[in-house]
């Protein structure tokens, strides 16, 4: 089993760098595959790795509706399979579960393949590593950029943040079926869009504060910076008529370019640049464990955003965040997030909960438990306005 204890400081701080810099790095996954029907190829593509057994994580739902596709892929590249079921929550007691279970299996394993949303990931990449094998991840949904990312979200299992895993190398396989991520709940890819909106204005923010650095401790590169600025701008161009064409069953250009940016762009973008006060602030939320459950990751941080860029004086452009994520239908007040006229201990508590989350450092300035609390003010009567004037929308994801 591989070691645990993986420090990126060991690697890249200023500390023990030759020259006392902290260095630039890029993160990516070595091969990103997206396609309709990608699926059906899975064991194709698990020949880039020389894979002969594979370990599975699955959901029970995701094995009903995918696994024949899966076996038979498998089978017709002659690759071995061993299939456990994800317990839908990324707990260090589900990471080791699943350890030991494949750890009981006669023939070593040489790839973790995970298949599902975006814990399900997080559980894929975190047994891979401790088992010392690549990881190969299959996202069904385009709800976050998890995939891509060499980290896993720690939770506990009532479902708050407790930490982040990190790896020293990104996913060896990206495989997205562009069909499944289409056929997913609408909820999901609208979600998506509000966690990969977030990674241009927060890689902007790491980029422009000679302080900030990514997950692993690095400084953002300008490749990274001009992919995080390109996911936005997709978004913006491609994202309305995506939502059109998925409600027609069409697998159109404009939504091929949303679930790449949603999960390769965004995915890239934020880490390898970092993020700021809008994951801080949405994953805060997580705190509630009604708001965890009843919302996703990027509807949380969509919220978040209209709240970094306020916090930043920057209205104009949380205007248009925020007019984007009504249209869409993304949470832009509290009321959408079930956070309705919060008491003082609950403001107190989300402040805390997003303050004690690292990456609100990288803000250019110190934030402070009362600055959150009044820019989540700020951003609630901020969005409300917003709300009111765009008017209900066939979109609204939160209310479906």
């Amino acid at each position: 089993m591989a070691d645990i204890s993986f420090d990126p400081k060991d690697v890249f701080s200023s500390e023990i760098s030759y020259n006392g810099i902290i260095p630039k790095v890029l993160n990516s996954p070595q091969k990103y595959i997206q396609s309709p029907g990608a699926l059906h190829n899975l064991g194709l593509y698990l020949k880039l790795l020389d894979s002969k057994n594979v370990g599975i994580i699955i959901t029970a739902g995701g094995e009903k509706r995918f696994g024949e596709i899966i076996s038979n892929s498998l089978k017709h590249s002659n690759i071995a399979e061993t299939t456990i079921l994800f317990q839908g929550e990324s707990t260090l007691a589900e990471f080791n579960r699943i350890v030991d279970e494949f750890k009981q299996s006669e023939d070593p394993f040489d790839a973790i393949v995970a298949i599902g949303g975006g814990k399900c990931s997080d559980t894929g990449r975190a047994v891979a590593y401790r088992m010392g094998v690549p990881s190969v991840i299959c996202p069904t949904t385009a709800s976050t950029d998890a995939p891509c990312s060499g980290l896993s979200v720690i939770y506990s299992q009532r479902g708050e943040f407790i930490d982040v895993d990190l790896f020293p190398l990104n996913p060896s396989l990206i495989v997205v079926d562009t069909q499944i991520a289409a056929e997913a709940p609408f909820r999901y890819i609208v979600s998506g869009l509000g966690d990969a909106l977030a990674t241009w204005y927060e890689a902007r923010t790491c980029f422009e504060n000679p302080e900030a650095t990514s997950l692993i401790g690095v400084r953002p590169t300008l490749v990274g910076l001009a992919i995080a600025e390109l996911c936005a701008e997709t978004l913006y161009s491609n994202a309305l008529q995506a939502i059109e064409d998925i409600k027609r069953d069409q697998i159109s250009d404009p939504v091929e370019s949303v679930v790449e940016a949603n999960t390769l762009m965004s995915g890239i973008g934020f880490e390898s640049c970092g993020v700021a006060a809008a994951h801080a602030i949405g994953q805060g939320l997580t705190a509630f464990p009604h708001i965890h459950k009843g919302y996703l990751h990027g509807e949380m941080v969509a919220f978040g955003l209209v709240c970094h860029l306020l916090l930043e004086d920057k209205r104009d452009e949380a205007q248009k965040a925020a007019t984007f994520f009504a249209k869409v239908g993304l949470p832009i007040h509290l009321g959408q997030v079930s956070f309705e006229n919060p008491s003082i201990q609950d403001r107190k508590t989300h402040a805390q909960a997003a303050l004690a989350i690292p990456i609100i450092q990288n803000e250019p300035f110190d934030v402070t438990e009362q600055m959150v609390i009044d820019i989540v003010d700020q951003a609630d009567k901020f969005g409300r306005i917003i709300s009111k004037d765009i008017g209900d929308t066939a979109y609204c994801s939160i209310h479906n």
